[in-house]
């Protein structure tokens, strides 16, 4: 049965967008249509497919001004920012360039009597399941490897923002790349379900919820089929006794408070050395001070609306909660007039809070953040490991082989030294825990995409 999906835009409430799912019959011929094309898209040349990829994304950049307003209305992110074209430009040129590398074979033996090695085959059809906090970015992230090494993709994107797909299945198409190679899709989670139960994926990157994650691994069971999930994080910063204080609170508070705290890798809890505690909190408290919260379409507003009113009412009731607990909040909302109790939300900085608090252990995913004092190094990797995620850590020190040694004792799948939030597309993007499995970016991307096939060719018959 279809159903109808909604964008409720957060700057105002209205319906922004709305598509009409696919049947699951027609869900079912659209992944045929995927496979059918995967074996002579996986024919063509490397270097013709790498060609393709690269123009998409040059087509993708030239609705850049489309692509910045859409993102406004649907996600609430301020146009003064622009767009994601940084990241999407930089990670498809790093994937470009390690392509040819990355997907050569281990050669064994090349001798006279044997040729023995390993290649790396395309799994066949990808299904890409996107959020809507970084709605380009997350997508490229898997898009871009997975049609390089011969895939054809499927992109199912998040509802709040639907309409990112079409604007990458328009530009991608424009550039050359056929319809049924790449496919941008709406689809409910009944029909996406009953796809994944009856192998019509060979591989599933999923970005969101655990409880999604616990979802999509529930209908791929017993299917065998690849799954690469990030789940969400709630990171951490430390600040060391002999951090540079100025460029930690600057970065922390950017990292826990840039696009409304809705960011996969932002930094969602900080522990702060005993010596240096009472001076990081003034200093954050100054910082978030200047913050303006406003319409995203306001040139002065720097912080937008949640993307969701929803979502706000989470980190509400989380803030409410820690308060009623004992914790400290340290910002007056009035500061803050266009808090209207809904999607916009004022920051929000805790102090007196423990681990007892949901705020210090739930994912948050908004613009609050709780600081805690620490003793020395050994109280804060405890804390810093007394959580069910583990996506990054952020280790503010001047010493990089103390934050080697503390990194290495930490549960997580980056460790960061003086900066924060960010994504290296050399290194790979992982999680342990709760954040789920697998891996993008880097040349384990590709393996992602991929499946080793060894051959072993005997030359001679004696």
């Amino acid at each position: 049965m279809t159903k109808t999906l909604q964008c409720i835009s957060p700057v105002d409430g209205s319906v922004y967008a709305e598509r009409a799912t696919l049947s699951l019959a027609d869900a079912e011929a659209m992944a045929a249509r995927a496979r059918a094309a995967q074996p002579a898209w996986a024919a063509r040349p490397l270097a013709e497919r790498i060609a393709l990829v690269q123009a998409g994304v040059a087509k993708l950049n030239e609705m850049k001004d489309q692509v910045v307003e859409e993102l406004a209305w649907q996600m609430g992110r301020p146009t003064r920012f622009g767009g994601e074209f940084g990241g999407v430009n930089d990670r498809t040129a790093y994937m470009s360039e390690i392509a040819a590398e990355a997907l050569a074979p281990m050669v064994v033996e090349e001798s006279p009597a044997f040729k023995r090695q390993i290649a790396r085959e395309p799994v066949g059809v990808v299904l890409i399941i996107a959020p809507w906090n970084y709605p380009y970015l997350t997508t490229i992230n898997t898009l871009v490897p997975a049609l390089i090494a011969g895939n054809t993709v499927v992109l199912k994107h998040a509802t709040q923002t639907m309409l990112v797909g079409e604007r990458i299945a328009e530009a991608f198409h424009a550039a050359g790349i056929p319809e049924d190679v790449f496919q941008n899709v709406f689809l409910s989670h009944d029909v996406t379900e009953a796809l994944i139960g009856n192998r019509a994926f060979n591989f599933i990157n999923f970005t969101g919820s655990v409880g999604g994650g616990a979802a999509i691994e529930r209908a791929a069971a017993g299917t065998f089929v690849g799954l690469g999930l990030e789940l969400g994080g709630k990171d951490p910063g430390y600040v060391m006794d002999d951090a540079d204080l100025d460029a930690a609170v600057d970065s922390l508070m950017d990292g826990a408070m840039f696009n409304a705290g809705q960011c996969c890798c932002g930094i969602e809890r900080i522990y702060v050395h005993e010596s240096l505690y009472d001076a990081f909190v003034e200093k954050a408290v100054a910082w978030v001070k200047t913050l303006k919260l406003g319409n995203p379409f306001d040139a002065d507003s720097t912080i937008g609306p949640m993307a969701n009113k929803r979502f706000a009412d989470i980190v509400r009731a989380q803030i409410a909660e820690a308060v009623a607990e004992g914790a400290t909040a340290l910002i007056d909302p009035a500061l803050f007039p266009a808090d209207d109790g809904g999607a916009y939300l004022a920051p929000q900085i805790l102090v007196d809070v423990n681990h007892e608090m949901r705020v210090m252990r739930e994912e948050s995913f908004g613009p609050v953040v709780g600081i805690m004092k620490v003793k020395d190094d050994e109280e804060a990797i405890a804390v810093m490991n007394d959580c069910d995620y583990g996506l990054t850590c952020s280790l503010w020190t001047s010493d990089p082989a103390r934050a080697e040694a503390i990194g290495a004792r930490i549960e997580t799948g980056t460790v960061f030294m003086n900066r924060c939030d960010y994504l290296d597309p050399a290194l790979c993007w992982t999680g342990c825990k709760d954040t789920g499995r697998g891996g993008s970016l880097s040349v384990l991307g590709f393996y992602s995409v991929t499946r080793p096939k060894s051959y072993h060719l005997k030359k001679v018959t004696k």
